[in-house]
């Protein structure tokens, strides 16, 4: 299930960046925008819930990429990345410094048993990831031209959050109760 979600999460960055490749990046903000809110569907019909960071991200797509397309300029829904990431990382840190849990055991609690202090390292470690790719987006965005900033915004963001999903269920699995029943 972890798999199909972060397919179903990473579905409007193709989106994107296939409508980019090929029309153009306004074209792609209006998929990207279409493909958010596609994905908010699918989770509502799914789960009869969505999300708060799904809900925050989609609303800062549909403002910045709407601001994009207005005034037709990049800037916009390139500053967009690192507001999502931006967002993402405070609501991981705040979710450890307020409340019972962080975000990380609430996503993942049902299936791994860990300790307080594990939860707040693997959440920590999300922190660090988000706020990480928004500072990597402005270097991009600033440093580089528009084809390497979208390829940046889809296979930059995939293959960093990809490495840090598996170095955490690496880790997770190093640090799992072993069972010492015999069998």
């Amino acid at each position: 299930p972890i798999l199909m979600q972060l397919l179903v999460d990473f579905l409007p960055l193709l989106a994107f960046f296939v409508a980019y490749r090929a029309f153009g990046l306004y074209v792609a903000t209006g998929v990207l925008m279409a493909a958010m809110l596609g994905v908010v569907a699918y989770q509502w019909l799914k789960n009869r819930k969505v999300s708060g960071i799904l809900l925050g991200s989609t609303l800062l797509v549909l403002v910045f990429g709407g601001i994009t397309l207005a005034f037709r300029n990049p800037v916009f829904i390139q500053w967009k990345v690192t507001v999502v990431n931006w967002t993402v990382a405070a609501a991981f840190l705040g979710s450890q410094l307020l409340g019972e849990k962080t975000l990380t055991e609430r996503t993942m609690g049902h299936a791994v048993q860990l300790s307080p202090s594990q939860w707040r390292y693997l959440n920590t470690s999300w922190v660090a990831t988000f706020a990480i790719i928004g500072a990597i987006n402005l270097f991009v965005m600033h440093n580089y031209d528009l084809d390497t900033w979208a390829f940046f915004k889809v296979w930059g963001q995939i293959g960093l959050v990809l490495v840090v999903v598996i170095v955490q269920t690496l880790w997770i699995s190093k640090h799992l109760p072993q069972d010492n029943s015999s069998g």
